[in-house]
């Protein structure tokens, strides 16, 4: 662990029982359970993970199983950080795993998008993009900006430096294939909780978990997409329940390395065209007692689209709600919010309109080796999820765990959001009236002479 604002890892790990995803968890034990934790000062970012030479040999002397989960996530970083903490803490990781006296078994988590230049993906390691050791050396070497300007050339067909040095990871990795047992594990889009340790337990606002908590405020209402293509999502928990059985399965078999993608492309395909029809009843079954606006979000197919719908479907509401903030002594944040997704929008666009295929067939021979007793205690098989149904939990576990409201808003929550829904309609009216004596002063006509405008601006103002 690593100390973090200001505080000591013993104090984190103190905070650890007050997190709501052990809510479950103490209702049957009690907070002693944590005592099982053992601490260590660390960081992957820096050289030997940061571990004092004690700890080291503590390490070295006691553990059996290692998961290397810890990585920058950030698509926007430039290469120095991410080779430092993907590339060389894998590397640290990996260097110490061969130390480690009595190991039984080293799990790596990487993503299924390390191979993202490819439409159909298999489960194996494939040829790794560049040479690390002169990565390594430009990221120790080149200035900023001069590493800026031949990061494109380095990256090749990788979209962000992201995939780019979780590729590299793997092969730090293989490196060490004959030495111990080894599983790579790559999941997809890591989403809430099917089942533990509640359904639609979550603590991340990407994806679509963002989506919808901006949704269900009422501040996002478009979404650019091909709602047709296939979205790959996992649950966290199935993510998590993967890691242990891939685990389990390298050590009992005793060699070699093992890949494995935790994915429903291929065996239980997504596509937003399923929620289409009912997206909009769930934020209404289930709105937020903190919501600004009404909650209707509608799919766009492409980015131009959406940039146009934009503007006036989220900036002019935003403008004016952030007005309302000031006045209130509130503070604006919704224009700001809008433009950082504007802004990062070209970055994102390959994800959000490419179809991948990430074949799994070592994952479904996985789920069929278990046992009846360990197939339902680590559940991995993700044709029994039920998309629609499984939505509704998502956004249940949004509006509890990211919004912070429990049902007994919910009544609340409703009576405002009919509210907001008289005020929505008035304010599209307030916007077609707008538009109509516009157009009126521009023609010279009158409004009663302009009156036939009304249809096609409010069929064009429900399409943006």
């Amino acid at each position: 662990m690593r100390p973090k604002k200001g505080k000591e890892i013993a104090d984190r790990l103190q905070e650890f029982p007050a997190n709501p995803v052990f809510e479950h968890l103490l209702q049957n034990t009690s907070k002693d359970i944590f005592n099982k934790l053992i601490p260590i000062s660390g960081d992957v970012g820096v050289e030997n993970l940061g571990i004092n030479d004690n700890d080291r040999q503590i390490l070295i002397d006691e553990v059996n199983i290692v998961i290397h989960s810890a990585a920058t996530l950030d698509f926007e970083e430039n290469l120095r950080p991410t080779v430092k903490i993907n590339v060389l803490g894998t590397r640290y990781v990996m260097d110490l795993c061969q130390q480690i006296k009595n190991l039984k078994v080293m799990i790596h988590v990487s993503s299924a998008y390390v191979n993202s230049y490819l439409k159909e993906v298999d489960e194996k390691v494939y040829d790794r993009p560049a040479d690390p050791e002169n990565i390594i050396n430009m990221v120790n070497t080149l200035t900023n900006d001069a590493l800026n300007d031949v990061e494109r050339l380095i990256l090749k067909n990788h979209p962000n430096t992201y995939t780019f040095t979780k590729h590299l990871a793997e092969h730090e990795v293989k490196k060490c294939e004959a030495m111990f047992p080894i599983s790579i594990v790559r999941p997809t889009m890591i989403v809430a909780a099917l089942k533990e340790p509640v359904p639609g337990w979550t603590c991340s606002k990407v994806g679509p978990q963002g989506f919808l908590m901006g949704a269900a405020k009422g501040v996002v209402r478009r979404l650019p997409l091909a709602k047709e293509n296939i979205a790959d999502y996992i649950p966290v928990d199935i993510v998590v329940n993967q890691l242990l059985a891939a685990g389990w399965n390298a050590a009992r078999q005793n060699s070699g390395l093992q890949v494995y993608h935790c994915s429903t492309s291929t065996q239980n395909p997504f596509r937003w065209s399923i929620l289409e029809s009912v997206v909009n009843k769930i934020l209404t079954n289930y709105p937020l007692k903190s919501a600004v606006w009404y909650p209707h979000l509608a799919f766009v197919r492409s980015l131009w689209l959406f940039r146009l719908s934009a503007i006036f479907i989220h900036f002019f509401p935003a403008v004016l709600l952030d007005m309302l903030l000031r006045i209130t002594g509130g503070k604006p944040i919704l224009f700001r919010l809008h433009k950082n997704v504007w802004n990062s929008l070209s970055r994102l666009e390959v994800f959000i309109f490419t179809e991948w295929k990430f074949n799994n067939p070592r994952t479904r021979e996985l789920s069929a080796i278990m046992n009846k007793t360990d197939s339902e205690l680590f559940d991995i098989d993700v044709s029994k999820i039920y998309w629609e149904e499984y939505f509704v939990k998502l956004h249940l576990g949004v509006r509890r765990y990211l919004n912070k409201e429990t049902e007994k808003t919910l009544a609340a929550a409703k009576t405002k959001n009919n509210i907001l829904y008289y005020v929505h309609i008035i304010w599209q009216v307030m916007i077609l009236g707008l538009l109509w004596v516009i157009i009126s002063w521009v023609t010279g006509l009158g409004l009663t002479q302009t009156s036939w405008v009304i249809p096609p601006i409010y069929l064009l103002y429900s399409m943006l």
